[in-house]
């Protein structure tokens, strides 16, 4: 019997200071679903402008028609330290890796299990994410609140 692979990619933006969220497993790591990723992600900010944080992946040096409200953040080749979410993906990792899955759909169920702590309790991922250095260069750029 021969062995056959599927693939399952996750997509993933973090807002370190919030916690927020937002996650897209997709069949593929190209243009394409990199533009699926991008365009669901502006339907889900809304008018609210952000900036999105790439690393050196093909996929994110490809031709991608941004939303307005979202601004492409390139990081320097070959540091994703830099990259917030890079944290969830190290967290995914140590929890899945080694596992042998049936099926996509169950591994699907796994991953959405791992993240769920994420959605439900902002704090866990914050704890991440949040370098100091994120946080404090957005309050270099981020009026305080009153």
């Amino acid at each position: 019997m021969e062995d056959q692979y599927e693939w399952l990619w996750l997509y993933a933006a973090v807002e370190p200071v919030s916690g927020d969220s937002f996650f897209l497993l997709l069949p593929r790591v190209n243009q394409e679903c990199l533009q699926l990723f991008v365009d669901a992600l502006g339907n889900e900010v809304g008018e609210q402008r952000i900036g999105l944080v790439l690393d050196g992946s093909g996929s994110h040096r490809a031709e991608i028609r941004w939303p307005e409200q979202i601004c492409p953040i390139p990081l320097p080749r070959y540091s994703p330290e830099l990259n917030p979410a890079e944290q969830i993906f190290r967290h995914l990792r140590a929890q899945l890796a080694n596992r042998i899955f049936e099926d996509l759909d169950e591994l699907e169920a796994a991953i959405t299990e791992e993240l769920r702590p994420f959605w439900e309790q902002p704090a866990t991922l914050q704890h991440l994410t949040a370098y100091p250095w994120w946080r404090k260069g957005l309050q270099d750029i981020m009026p305080a609140s009153s």
